[in-house]
């Protein structure tokens, strides 16, 4: 009857003391430091997407039932009276929750940029703006009752869904959750071949005394167990530094974005659920490493010998 293997024993000696079959460098070598750069660039990768998703999520929601209304009319005293009688025949229909005649001088803020500070002065026309909310999702055929309702008496009015102008952004949000779950699979599988080349190569750098622990009656799953917690132990070091870098990357980014000021930007940002998530992230990288450590030794020691 072959007797158990003794894991700390075998292998390596050194002068006053014993060394391990698999020796461990632990942060010394490549296995942490891979570790560690693979989760940091994981994290920060599925933050953006996370944060694009919310961010894509809470517009939707905003502007789902938005609706803006353009009195386009050169004549300042005629849209003056246009956007009251739109004020009020919007208000008076069924499924409009709430409509608000947008300042003036806030329109002329938002155009500023491009039409100069004295718009008014210039005599640039610049159009009315009505926001209004509908208790529901805007449709084709709920923005073609709002405008043959105002074509009577409006007759300058453009009514758009809010959500409509913002269709290109929404599709490059849509693009870029895409590519950042692309880039977190590709780093899934980088790391999976970079624990698979360090295993593969500790274990010919080993090979002679595995064969003596055969031998002696070690088998492949006892040698496997020691590569596996070898493995899983450097994952583990390199996924705690690596998310912690990470950490501190996307809070300074987030603060960056912050301090923009914009309300759109301020929607994307990231909460508990999604910190939760991203936590989770080291802790596939160790059971994927350690899973691969081991399989990759048995499947080696299967062809070895």
């Amino acid at each position: 009857m072959k007797r158990p293997l003794k894991l700390l024993p075998i292998g390596n000696r050194k002068a006053g003391g014993t060394g391990d079959l698999v020796p461990q460098a632990r942060l010394s070598g490549p296995i942490p430091w891979v570790i560690a750069i693979m989760v940091m660039l994981t994290v920060i990768a599925a933050a953006g997407g996370l944060a694009l998703r919310k961010l894509a999520s809470v517009a939707e929601n905003e502007l789902s039932g938005g609706v803006t209304i353009q009195i386009v009319e050169g004549r300042p005293e005629v849209r003056d009276s246009q956007v009251r009688q739109a004020v009020q025949l919007l208000s008076a229909l069924p499924g409009v929750t709430n409509v608000a005649a947008v300042p003036q001088q806030e329109v002329d803020a938002l155009v500023e940029p491009w039409l100069g500070e004295e718009t008014a002065e210039a005599d640039i026309p610049v159009p009315a703006l009505i926001d209004a909310r509908l208790s529901g999702p805007v449709t084709r055929n709920r923005l073609e009752d709002l405008r043959a309702a105002l074509r009577g008496k409006v007759p300058s009015a453009r009514v758009d869904a809010q959500s409509t102008w913002l269709k290109p952004v929404f599709g490059a949000l849509s693009s870029l959750q895409l590519l950042a779950l692309a880039l977190v699979l590709l780093l899934g599988l980088a790391t999976i071949s970079a624990v698979l080349l360090a295993t593969r190569s500790a274990l010919g750098s080993n090979r002679e005394t595995i064969e003596i622990v055969h031998l002696l009656g070690g088998t492949d799953s006892q040698i496997a167990r020691i590569y596996q917690r070898s493995t899983a132990v450097a994952a583990t070091e390199g996924g705690v530094a690596g998310f912690a870098a990470a950490v501190i990357v996307v809070i300074l980014l987030g603060q960056q974005f912050a301090n923009l000021g914009a309300g759109m930007i301020s929607g994307g940002s990231l909460g508990w659920i999604e910190w939760l998530l991203l936590a989770l992230v080291p802790v596939a990288g160790v059971a994927l490493a350690t899973i691969t450590a081991r399989l990759t030794v048995l499947r080696s020691l299967a062809r070895m010998l």
